[in-house]
C-alpha cells in the first residue's frame, strides 16, 4: 500500500493567531505535526500551505512543502490542488492530517490509509472514537458519527445521534447503555474523489450542519468509518490546548 500525507497549514486562525508556528518546546507545531507524519510509511509527507512563513519553517526543519492558492473554500478544495501539482492518479490514495494536530499517531495515520485501500467501493475513510459523557453527546462541537455493520457511514450531525427516545425523555444526565461515536478528523482519499468534490456545488446538508463530508455523502460517496486503534489526542485550537500539548511533549522528553 502506498499514499502520501498532506498536512493543510494556514497561517490564519479566528482563536490562535499564527498557529501552525505556534512553539512547542523548541520547534514550530507544524514541524511537530510534520514529524509525527513522517513516522507512518507514507511514500512522501508535504505541508501545503499560502504562507511562506509556514513554508520557511517546514523546509528550515528538511520537510516538504506545496505552495497553494489562498482562496480554497474548503481544505477539501486544497488538498485537490496538491493532488493536480503532484500529478496523482485517481487511484492514489492522500491522508490529510491537520495541521493543529501536533500528537497525532502515527498507527492511526497507517489505520485510515488502510481501510481506504481495502475498501475499493469507498471515496474515503475516516474515524471515530466512543462517546462516554452527556457533556460530549449533547456538545455540537463534537461530531458524531452513526454507522452500519459494514463500517460505512450513514450520517454525521452536530446533534446527539442517535436519538435514544425513552432516556433522554428523562432528561438523565448518565448515559445510558448504548454506543454514540465521536468523529475524529482524519481522512483518507482517493484521488479521483477529490477532483469530483471540487466540481459540486455545496450540498444542503453539508451548510446546515456546517461538515464537508456531508457534500460527499450527498453524492453518494460512500465513507469507511472505523473506531481508532489507539488514542487520538485532541488537537489545538485555543491556548489552554497549545499549553496542554506543551505539557505532553514535556512529559515525552522527560521519560
Amino acid at each position: 500500500m502506498s499514499y502520501v500525507v498532506v498536512i493543510p497549514a494556514r497561517y490564519g486562525s479566528s482563536r490562535l493567531l499564527g498557529k501552525p508556528l505556534a512553539d512547542i518546546c523548541g520547534e514550530p507545531m507544524v514541524v511537530r505535526v510534520l514529524q509525527r507524519c513522517q513516522q507512518s510509511s507514507a511514500a512522501r509527507v508535504l505541508v501545503a500551505t499560502d504562507d511562506d512563513r509556514v513554508a520557511l519553517a517546514v523546509t528550515q526543519a528538511g520537510g516538504e512543502v506545496v505552495m497553494t492558492r489562498a482562496d480554497h473554500p474548503s481544505g477539501t478544495d486544497r488538498l485537490q490542488e496538491v493532488a493536480a501539482q503532484l500529478g496523482l492518479s485517481d487511484d492514489d490514495i492522500i491522508v490529510n492530517v491537520q495541521g493543529d494536530e501536533p500528537l497525532i499517531p502515527a498507527l492511526v495515520i497507517e489505520q485510515v490509509a488502510g481501510n481506504l485501500a481495502n475498501n475499493p467501493d469507498c471515496g474515503i475513510a475516516t474515524l471515530c472514537e466512543p462517546i462516554t459523557t452527556h457533556a460530549d453527546l449533547f456538545n455540537p462541537n463534537i461530531v458524531k458519527a452513526v454507522f452500519d455493520n459494514n463500517g460505512i457511514a450513514l450520517f454525521f450531525s452536530r446533534a446527539p445521534i442517535p436519538w435514544h427516545r425513552d432516556a433522554f425523555a428523562l432528561n438523565n444526565e448518565e448515559l445510558p447503555k448504548g454506543e454514540w461515536w465521536r468523529h475524529i478528523g482524519i481522512y483518507a482519499y482517493r484521488v479521483g474523489f477529490l477532483r469530483q468534490y471540487v466540481q459540486w456545488p455545496p450540498a444542503l446538508l453539508e451548510t446546515t450542519e456546517a461538515l464537508e463530508q456531508l457534500r460527499a455523502m450527498a453524492n453518494g460517496v460512500r465513507i469507511h468509518i472505523a473506531p481508532a486503534c489507539v488514542d487520538v489526542p485532541g488537537g489545538v485550537d485555543t491556548q489552554a490546548d497549545l499549553e496542554r500539548v506543551c505539557a505532553a511533549y514535556r512529559a515525552i522528553n522527560d521519560e
